[in-house]
């Protein structure tokens, strides 16, 4: 989305449950796009966020809860001033969410269904003003990632405390360690950053996937695994 500066990926924590497959992927294109990704998880009222949560932890990641009876301040502090674009499944209460954003919007809402998607819900993508400044762009229930054109480097160099190890890294490596990346320079580091290269790996697992797919990764639609 042009001239968006933030990605806020809308996750319930039940009903549906809650799976890492979407945020991944739209992790992946958040940091290789240049956009602040946000996990905002609501239905806080069914299960706890921590432990969805922490599966996140070393990522640069920012997680806010939206909980149909919780205060937006937390919400509206990050969005506010900025372009941000919204995403999540149908059913996860993205709608709702920017209803109470925007109250103005009158966004269609609905209940999950028994296949697990939601009726009754926004078809469309639309930019709304918010009231402080800023915009928050809602897109349909199920969006598409092409990661293709995205390569291993790109996803590293997003971690700016992993970028100079992995000019270390032969020609060509893929970042993923052994066995499939046996002389990847990354598996030298240790402590907070070995962490990280952890968190990172997953994602650069989640393109390797993607990129391996009969679609090659240009249609994703988003199935979480």
């Amino acid at each position: 989305v042009a001239n968006a500066d933030q990605m806020m990926v809308v996750v319930a924590l039940a009903d549906p449950p809650p799976r890492t497959g979407l945020v991944d992927r739209a992790l992946i294109a958040a940091y290789t796009g240049g956009l602040r990704p946000i996990l905002c998880l609501t239905k806080t009222d069914l299960a706890p966020a921590e432990p969805f949560a922490e599966q996140f932890a070393d990522l640069d990641l920012t997680v806010v809860t939206a909980g149909r009876d919780q205060p937006l301040e937390p919400v509206h502090q990050l969005l506010d001033g900025h372009t941000t674009v919204l995403l999540g499944h149908s059913g996860v209460g993205k709608s709702t969410l920017v209803n109470r954003l925007v109250p103005q919007a009158d966004r269609a809402t609905g209940d999950v269904s028994g296949v697990g998607k939601g009726r009754h819900t926004s078809t469309q993508s639309v930019a709304l003003p918010l009231a402080a400044g800023g915009w928050v762009i809602d897109t349909p229930g199920l969006r598409s990632f092409g990661l293709a054109h995205i390569a291993p480097d790109d996803v590293v160099t997003a971690f700016s405390d992993l970028a100079a190890a992995v000019a270390d890294c032969p020609r060509g490596c893929g970042h993923l360690g052994p066995p499939a990346d046996p002389e990847c320079a990354l598996d030298a580091l240790e402590g907070a950053p070995a962490r990280r290269v952890a968190a990172a790996r997953r994602l650069l697992t989640v393109l390797h996937q993607q990129r391996a797919s009969p679609t090659g990764g240009e249609t994703d639609r988003m199935r979480d695994q």
